[in-house]
């Protein structure tokens, strides 16, 4: 335990160092970290508006703008977590890139494993699709093979903005960014309660839209936004979760896409369905066999140990080790 002034900082800190020397975290930057990732969010959601227009968020031309302003500011996040490590004077083993989530060490099991974790999960909203299609099994793979699919599925601005841009920005914004900055401060398993937050409130915008082309009722808009609201924020914890025990951004940017082409489970629509006595116990086993297999699908292990976000705790944490 060693005591240092940083009056450059202006900043009057105890530093603990960690006996490997992998992290330096002065005490008293809570405060610091909460505002920087405020600032993120609010820097990422105020993006979306520099545009004025009276078209609705789908329309493409608003897709294209919105496009342009989230590119920027999440390329230009990582300049938040470099600020916010030199200002606190944090000092790390890892690279800010490595604490981001980005490298290559156990990349292939962090692109698979977290993905096939979430397709568990909807085990039963997949049963009800593969009932429901039309399409044999054959026709879906050589679909799936065709060029002409996917380049109709790019040329489609919603499509892009669901499947690629929102999941890669936002994970790169909302978890890449402010984990490494909240950590330090709450530790591995309040920061996935916390960082959550900052995600689901993000989301609040939508209501803004709703309410400007009177989309429903007010009384309708308030529960819809409640629910997204808890929603965004369970998903938001999951993804942390997975952030900070493989230590990649892969893994949860692929997750992110995979559930907004999902979406939310429709159990009513389970519940009338000819086959729902299958699909039912479809939805039961993949949240059992979700819940056995989220600790080994996840273990840290597998993508090089210790994960560097996890170099960013003082304490030793159970997220952290396998």
């Amino acid at each position: 335990m060693a005591k240092q002034k940083d009056f450059s900082l202006n900043l009057v800190s105890d530093e603990m160092t960690l006996s490997n020397g992998d992290f330096v975290a002065p005490e008293g930057l809570c405060w610091l970290s909460v505002v920087s990732c405020l600032l993120l969010a609010c820097s990422y959601v105020g993006s979306l508006y520099v545009w004025r227009s009276d078209l609705p968020r789908d329309h493409p031309t608003v897709i294209k703008r919105r496009f342009t302003s989230v590119l920027i500011v999440s390329g230009l996040s990582p300049l938040f977590v470099w600020a916010w490590r030199e200002f606190t004077g944090v000092r790390t083993g890892p690279s800010l890139l490595a604490l981001m989530g980005i490298r290559f060490e156990g990349l292939t099991p962090a692109i698979i494993l977290p993905l096939v974790l979430t397709m568990v999960l909807f085990l039963g909203p997949i049963m009800q699709l593969a009932m429901d299609c039309p399409w044999s099994l054959m026709d879906g793979i050589r679909v799936v093979f065709d060029p002409c699919f996917w380049m109709l599925c790019l040329s489609d601005m919603r499509w892009l903005r669901n499947q690629v841009v929102a999941p890669l920005t936002e994970e790169l914004v909302f978890r890449a960014c402010m984990l490494p900055m909240l950590i330090p401060c709450a530790g591995p398993s309040l920061a996935i309660v916390t960082c959550p937050l900052f995600f689901g409130v993000a989301h609040f915008h939508h209501v803004i839209e709703l309410l400007r082309f009177r989309q429903g009722t007010l009384s309708g808009i308030f529960l819809s936004a409640v629910f997204q609201f808890s929603y965004t924020a369970v998903f938001g914890a999951y993804t942390a979760f997975i952030f900070i025990r493989t230590g990649h951004l892969m893994g949860p940017v692929l997750c992110h896409s995979f559930c907004n082409y999902m979406g939310f489970p429709t159990i009513s629509t389970a519940l009338e369905h000819p086959q729902r006595l299958t699909i039912l116990s479809s939805y039961v086993l993949g949240v059992l066999l979700f819940l056995l297999f989220l600790f080994p699908f996840t273990d840290p292990s597998y993508y090089g140990l210790p994960t560097p976000v996890c170099t960013l705790t003082s304490s030793p944490s159970s997220l952290c080790l396998s």
